[in-house]
């Protein structure tokens, strides 16, 4: 029988713009377990029994914590959350500054990251080792999932029927043509839109600032309001909506291995084990289903969590 619960009672929504006040506030932070008490801090942290999961602010960033949630439960860890932190750019630094413990993290993108973009690291090993000289030594990687989640570039089926667009290199002959949507921070990032420039010659006629692959980005490409969609492979909604995922020809993207990202202090072996089980049974083809149902039918990512978590043993005495 199972022996995780998720404890929704332990949970701590942290909202976007509530998390803008995680780096504003680090030299503010804490220093002594009193003083983390009073300020609502988890005191057992410092010495890793209490672990605390971030998120993203994406369906699938919530969806992953609650997976590594249970995990952790199931192994007799106490967890706590902060879920919808925002960006990459926002939650990297609270992790580094040990305000939050474990990410769910995407290999490739955080390695534009933290370098500025290095098309001549390409695979999911030397990725990692490259990651680990790039981050703090407090925080390790632990063993990356088969299931990645690249960057998308969607379209509608009449869009790409109209245009003839099946690739990234077609969608450089008319995107001065389009309007592209997407999060803010693809304006900077190097996979982003200096990156589709600079490797494909795509240049939109426009991009509109929505949100990280979530409902104002799908309602804008369901309308009309864009043309292309910057978002995740993995969403569940693609399938549904039927629309294109347009290849990535001369591959700018790099690989998007989900892997934990947590810090070496609430590291033990239990958890080690936990983490890692998880992304030894984790596929895309089980990511993308999940996602089906926690973006396309409403379920809660608790439970979907819950339930895979069942189906895989993971917790089973």
């Amino acid at each position: 029988m199972s022996t995780f619960v998720i404890k929704r009672w332990r949970r701590s929504l942290l909202l976007p713009v509530a998390a803008l006040a995680l780096t504003a506030c680090a030299s503010e932070m804490p220093t002594d377990e009193s003083d983390a008490a009073d300020d609502g801090g988890s005191v057992e942290d410092a010495d890793g029994s209490v672990i605390t999961v971030g998120s993203n602010d994406s369906a699938e960033g919530v969806l992953m914590a609650n997976i590594y949630l249970g995990a952790l439960e199931a192994a007799g860890v106490e967890v706590d959350t902060q879920l919808n932190i925002g960006s990459r750019e926002i939650y990297w630094p609270a992790l580094e500054q040990g305000e939050i413990d474990l990410m769910p993290e995407y290999i490739g993108s955080l390695h534009n990251h933290l370098t500025g973009g290095d098309d001549t690291i390409t695979t999911t090993e030397d990725l990692l080792e490259d990651l680990a000289e790039q981050v703090p030594d407090d925080i390790v990687f632990l063993d990356p999932a088969e299931a990645e989640n690249p960057n998308a570039h969607l379209v509608t089926p009449e869009t790409a029927d109209e245009y003839g667009l099946t690739t990234l290199s077609d969608l450089a002959e008319v995107s001065d043509e389009l309007v592209a949507g997407g999060p803010p921070e693809a304006r900077e990032r190097p996979d982003g839109l200096p990156g589709l420039e600079e490797v494909y010659g795509i240049e939109f006629a426009d991009y509109r600032d929505l949100d990280n692959g979530g409902p104002l980005t799908i309602e804008a490409l369901i309308g009309g309001d864009i043309d292309v969609a910057r978002a995740y492979a993995t969403m569940g909604v693609i399938a549904d909506e039927g629309w294109i995922n347009l290849e990535d020809d001369q591959n700018l993207m790099n690989n998007e291995n989900l892997t934990p990202a947590i810090r070496q202090e609430v590291l033990t072996d239990e958890v080690e084990a936990a983490l890692n089980e998880v992304s030894a049974r984790l596929t895309t083809d089980e990511l993308i289903a999940m996602n089906q149902r926690t973006e396309v039918e409403n379920e809660d990512p608790d439970m979907v969590a819950v339930e895979w978590l069942e189906e895989q043993g993971i917790g089973d005495e």
